[in-house]
């Protein structure tokens, strides 16, 4: 389904150029979301969504680790639009998977996804008012072809890990070592854990994930942390859930169970925040019920920080406490020394014997999918820039990312933002604007983008553009608040806006709505 302005031509060099209205970078769960929106809210738009892999789906494709499965609930990490049906309210990798999938199907959106084509380069031309995308694009024979794509809008929705590579430290004495490593972003197909050893290296959500899934057929898994992190108990399927389903339609139920779980995540976030001690009295108590060592607890699962200065990790049913408790896993707190050939020798002298190692130690951030913008050839330096609205970026006109919440599930702000792009798009139409680019008036005390202690975090948030410290310009981790705001947000007051070209202007002007809005009106 493709509507709008859309044309196709060559270059002097020969290579296709085509034109979309706006273009979506990423086939997630953001860009599948987004694509929804665009085609319910702009539907005289055209769209193209570029994918740098051959399949949809995003992370939920990328990850095969065993157990691998969602952090949030499926009712708030799934679309407001399309109902979660399914039993778990924790979902599996496959089933998210399944769902992201039958949603592009369910709406043609998959029909305007272009696979195997990853950008490259993207430049704003101030001439021109429009971006010029660069693409590598694969063919089935893996050769690559470059070409050129414009849009009058780019909507980077590719979120911030790398695919490419995870984060692994400089292990002591690795070549010596002669076993498996394995990093569980690139789990091979054809590992057999069965009736091995396994040290996973981590403390994480991943690493939580993966103790339990592995503890079933192997010999024996050690979960090595050199801190721990706050591990919550949650339960896999959602009782009240259930029973509001069983008597209410399902777009109605979703609705109200949705609006249930945001409540509960905003509470407790809140609650850790604000009473960051009865916090650490409760998850201790509720851990010590459930392993019945109240020593265990202690040593392995109380961190030095508090609840929430990092992201809480979730074990469905208890399922991490409960392959710990019943023996099939263990906990070994301590500092790397160097790897053996057998295994992971720790500071304190023990050793840690290993047929596999599987190093779950972190994802690597970067922005906007790897892509560079540019203005006029002229690079934009990022980590200078500023987030209005938690989703366009000063320094770069008609650009937008979609940022998911840190402290509930992502979908509730990727959303969010793609109806205000919705909002953004329909305000260039009606005032008859080109472009619209973020500015403010008045200085802004830098704040790192995300506010998190978390190490993947730190290693890479200096290279991210920055949030301010007053509203529009800060990025809220409150849905709450963002949802009663984020719509009624005044445009006039902080974008400013360029009017289209005419053939006879060198390139757009600024309007005086702009002139007098960089002259010092409020933002």
């Amino acid at each position: 389904m493709t509507t709008g302005r859309t044309t196709t031509g060559r270059t002097t060099t020969g290579r296709e150029t085509t034109h979309r209205d706006v273009v979506i970078v990423g086939a997630g769960l953001s860009g599948i979301g987004a694509a929804y929106r665009l085609q319910t809210e702009c539907p005289g738009r055209s769209y193209a969504i570029l994918e740098a892999r051959e399949a949809s789906g995003g992370t939920w494709d990328l990850f095969r680790y065993p157990g691998v499965r969602s952090d949030s609930d499926m009712f708030t990490l799934g679309y407001p639009f399309r109902p979660w049906t399914d039993a778990k309210a924790i979902a599996d990798g496959p089933s998210i998977l399944r769902y992201i999938r039958e949603t592009a199907a369910e709406y043609g959106i998959d029909e305007n996804i272009r696979y195997r084509t990853k950008v490259v380069g993207a430049d704003w031309s101030s001439r021109d008012a429009c971006w010029t995308l660069d693409l590598d694009c694969a063919g089935d024979d893996g050769t690559v072809e470059r070409q050129t794509l414009t849009c009058d809008f780019l909507y980077s929705c590719a979120g911030y890990y790398d695919y490419a590579s995870g984060h692994t430290p400089e292990f002591p004495g690795l070549d010596a070592y002669q076993g498996t490593v394995v990093h569980p972003q690139f789990w091979p197909d054809d590992l057999d854990w069965a009736g091995k050893r396994v040290v996973v290296i981590g403390s994480g959500a991943t690493a939580v994930t993966l103790v339990p899934s592995l503890a079933g057929e192997a010999a024996s898994v050690t979960m090595l942390q050199r801190t721990p992190t706050w591990i919550s108990a949650v339960p896999g399927r959602d009782a009240i859930a259930d029973r509001i389903r069983a008597v209410l339609p399902p777009q109605a139920a979703h609705r109200v169970v949705r609006t249930k779980n945001i409540l509960f995540m905003i509470g407790v976030y809140q609650f850790c925040r604000r009473s960051p001690q009865a916090a650490r009295r409760m998850f201790t108590k509720f851990n010590t019920r459930i392993l019945r060592d109240e020593q265990a607890v202690k040593e392995h699962f109380t961190p030095p920080y508090n609840p929430w200065e990092q992201r809480l990790c979730a074990a469905p049913d208890a399922d991490f406490f409960r392959a710990v408790r019943d023996g099939n896993a263990d906990v070994v707190t301590g500092g790397i020394d160097t790897f053996v050939p057998d295994g992971i020798k720790l500071a304190d002298g023990r050793v840690l014997p290993a047929d596999i190692v599987v190093t779950a130690t972190g994802l690597r951030l970067l922005a906007f999918g790897g892509i560079t913008p540019t203005v006029d050839g002229a690079a934009v330096d990022l980590a200078k820039q500023f987030v209005w609205r938690g989703a366009m970026l000063t320094g770069l006109p008609n650009f937008a990312v979609c940022i998911g919440y840190t402290n509930a599930s992502w979908t509730l702000r990727a959303d969010l933002t793609s109806r205000l792009v919705c909002k953004v798009l329909n305000h260039l139409d009606r005032h008859g604007y080109a472009a619209v680019e973020p500015r403010p008036t008045g200085p802004l005390d830098e704040r790192p983008l995300l506010d998190l202690m978390s190490g993947y975090v730190r290693r890479s948030i200096d290279a991210f553009p920055r949030q301010g410290h007053r509203s529009p310009w800060k990025v809220r981790q409150n849905y709450v608040l963002d949802a009663a705001t984020t719509m009624r947000t005044n445009l006039h007051r902080t974008l400013r806006p360029i009017r289209r070209p005419t053939p006879s202007e060198g390139s757009p002007q600024v309007t005086g709505r702009a002139a007098a809005s960089s002259a010092g009106s409020s933002s």
